[in-house]
């Protein structure tokens, strides 16, 4: 018997993600703001659901693909934020399993499982890595928060979205995890962009000075999968105007987690700080719903 799985959030990673599930013989009732989005559900296989609340209570997995905390709290716990007021904790049915795989604040994953628990519902937080090709190709990388007996009772289910799953530790871990995977990426990201633009400055050929870097000490995976130069590589953001993938406002959101985890816990992360004012300017110059990738043309090189 298929598993029916409620997928709320069809964005450029949930709409891949809950296809794959399609695909792979599960019942996905999709909801999300977009109608054309869940129209392509509907195209793939899935179904549009018409009242949330029902389709949630007959579910046996609820996934939840959101962009911040404050709509992962609304979805799940309502509007009282206690998981007992209009939300899919309150809606689900007994013994039904909730996977939050937004990237939030791991305080938000814990009050979210502190709720399910108080109902008896089984709750992971399982961020994702990967980007939009990981998320068509079913290769994203989990990074799991709660019990290591729900994520198995998950792992089935994911493994249809994703070829690796790391158990990060109890509630909130996941999150913890993707905070500091995403902050090493924003670095990454710029440091590509500013040794790129360096050797363009300088007469290098980008795509030659890509490919060196990508097979020395300078490699990564900007350089190896995504990289941010026009022209130097096929089908990614900056082939197609920086267009689709993981937007600057989203980078921006998951660095300012970065930066108050760092806070409460007194890290020093001083290039997690740069990295998230170059981005805060670059939203703020227009670029916000751009991929992260289009942080490149802050380094143009100015006239003289």
């Amino acid at each position: 018997m298929a598993t029916k799985i409620v997928f709320i959030g069809l964005g450029n990673m949930g709409l891949p993600m809950a296809l794959n599930l399609v695909r792979k013989g599960d019942e996905v009732c999709g909801f999300d703001l977009s109608p054309p989005a869940v129209e392509k559900l509907v195209q793939g296989g899935g179904r549009a659901g018409a009242d949330r609340a029902a389709e949630v209570a007959a579910a046996d997995i609820v996934i939840t693909m959101l962009p911040a905390s404050k709509h992962v709290e609304e979805t799940l716990l309502g509007s009282g934020g206690d998981g007992g007021n209009g939300g899919a904790v309150a809606a689900a049915k007994a013994g039904a399993l909730l996977i939050d795989c937004s990237s939030v604040a791991p305080a938000t994953a814990r009050r979210v499982a502190d709720a399910a628990a108080a109902r008896g519902l089984d709750c992971l937080d399982a961020p994702v890595s990967g980007g939009t090709a990981g998320a068509t190709n079913g290769t994203l990388t989990f990074m799991v928060g709660g019990s290591a007996a729900t994520l198995e009772r998950a792992r089935p289910t994911l493994q249809k979205m994703g070829k690796a799953l790391f158990h990060a530790g109890g509630h909130g871990a996941g999150q913890t995890a993707k905070i500091c995977n995403n902050m090493m990426l924003g670095i990454q990201m710029v440091g590509a962009c500013e040794a790129i633009r360096l050797g363009q400055a300088n007469g290098l050929d980008a795509a030659v000075l890509s490919d060196i870097m990508a097979k020395s000490s300078g490699r990564n995976w900007v350089l190896e999968l995504y990289n941010p130069c026009p022209g130097v590589m096929d089908n990614v953001p900056a082939s197609r105007g920086y267009s689709g993938g993981f937007g600057v406002d989203l980078m921006l959101k998951d660095l300012g987690l970065a930066m108050e985890a760092a806070v409460a816990s007194s890290a020093s992360i001083p290039l997690g700080a740069l990295a998230r004012n170059l981005f805060d300017l670059h939203s703020k110059a227009g670029a916000g719903a751009l991929d992260f990738s289009s942080i490149f043309r802050t380094f143009e090189r100015r006239p003289a």
